[in-house]
């Protein structure tokens, strides 16, 4: 019953309400499908993820609907290209390789990627995959500094026992094994940690440069990614290492500095997670042939590597 002059019956009112929260339910169900597994989305390209952009050099935490683009590069060349919603380099890292496998005739023997991919899943898949990690580690810079070297509350500078399973702090006090943990990664991979606990940190001088617990200190440490870890250090600062992270800095960081500076390429012209990877496709084709090109001109052809200078 509606009209100027009359009031709503309380059923009415009722029945109103009702369909009013059906409406909203129906838009956060719609809501709840699109984010697929995200926590953001545009609603411009409901595909897009609101990401942190370079381009925020005041750091303000600007936040802008994007994707993060992944390019695999040989010999210059840009071999493989994928697109992604997910913020993390880490998550992209296995499906980009599985699609990079199931494109090309050749599995390549060595990966070479920087520290924002690095986690123990990839570690373990690279290894399931017969394919040498040349990851760089997330601490690998910190732990040079003198500051990394004298923090007593890093693993890496307490003393570990093997044949009794236990740390030893910088007072000396011993970290024992306690029990062990699962932890389950957003892509559903499980990795297995072993928790330690100290004896006793009553009274211990060094405490509030330990930990910031009220209990005894806890360290939290898996095994394997340690393991893993070391492998791919061990192989990032061999010969071979070094040649290989030079290249990916001159060749991958070098593709996206020409799309991005010298074609002046900084935003999609489509819309859609389908028409914005055909388009990035187009223009690494139109790079490719560019690079053929400058190959040819420069007596280049069949050079893979930048070779380090010494002198």
């Amino acid at each position: 019953m509606n009209g100027k002059g009359k009031r709503k019956t309380e059923i009415q009112r009722i029945v109103e309400s009702i369909e009013e929260y059906i409406e909203k339910q129906n838009k956060y169900d719609e809501y709840n499908a699109t984010f697929d597994g995200r926590n953001s989305f545009s609603k411009i390209d409901k595909d897009a993820t609101f990401m942190h952009m370079k381009e925020d050099h005041m750091r303000n935490s600007q936040l802008k609907p994007g994707y993060n683009m992944q390019i695999g590069v040989e010999g210059e060349y840009i071999v493989g290209v994928d697109i992604s919603s997910e913020r993390s380099d880490q998550l992209t890292f296995i499906p980009f390789l599985e699609k990079l496998n199931e494109n090309l005739a050749e599995k390549y023997e060595n990966v070479v990627a920087d520290a924002g991919y690095e986690s123990e899943e990839n570690y373990v898949y690279l290894d399931n995959s017969e394919q040498n990690s040349f990851i760089k580690p997330q601490s690998y810079e910190t732990m040079k500094k003198s500051s990394f070297k004298s923090n007593i509350s890093k693993r890496e500078n307490m003393e570990y026992n093997s044949e009794k399973d236990e740390y030893l702090c910088h007072n000396n006090k011993r970290l024992k094994f306690t029990h062990k943990i699962k932890r389950k990664s957003k892509s559903g991979y499980e990795s297995e940690v072993k928790v330690y606990e100290c004896e006793s940190c009553d009274s211990c001088q060094y405490k509030s440069k330990c930990t910031k617990a009220k209990g005894n200190r806890q360290l939290q440490v898996s095994e394997k990614f340690i393991e893993m870890r070391n492998k791919s250090l061990s192989n990032i600062t061999s010969k071979e290492g070094i040649l290989l992270r030079m290249n990916r800095s001159i060749q991958v960081e070098g593709a996206f500095g020409v799309l991005k500076e010298d074609y002046g390429f900084r935003r999609f012209l489509t819309r859609g997670k389908k028409n914005v990877k055909t388009e990035f496709m187009l223009l690494c084709f139109g790079y490719d042939i560019n690079k053929l090109h400058s190959k040819i001109q420069n007596n280049k052809c069949g050079v893979s590597f930048y070779m380090k200078d010494v002198a």
